[in-house]
């Protein structure tokens, strides 16, 4: 089983194993995660607090699936 999500993991497209990808994605959605409070909050723009909650919801589970398949190749 850990050697199915360790070729998963380290599996490269384009140059670049899936974890980095889930890495980048999940940086992305940080920023999001972030920048929805940070514009409300400013009264730049108004985004309801439910879409902050989705947004941290996806940045765990993206986390989440980033680090078990990094921490695989360890395993």
């Amino acid at each position: 089983m850990m050697e199915l999500i360790q070729n998963i993991g380290y599996h490269m497209i384009w140059g670049l194993p899936v974890a980095g990808y889930l890495g980048i994605l999940t940086y992305i959605f940080l920023l999001a995660t972030a920048s929805t409070m940070f514009l409300t909050r400013r009264r730049i723009v108004i985004i309801h607090v439910k879409y902050h909650k989705r947004l941290a919801v996806i940045t765990i589970i993206l986390a989440t699936l980033h680090f078990i398949l990094a921490i695989s190749i360890y395993l």
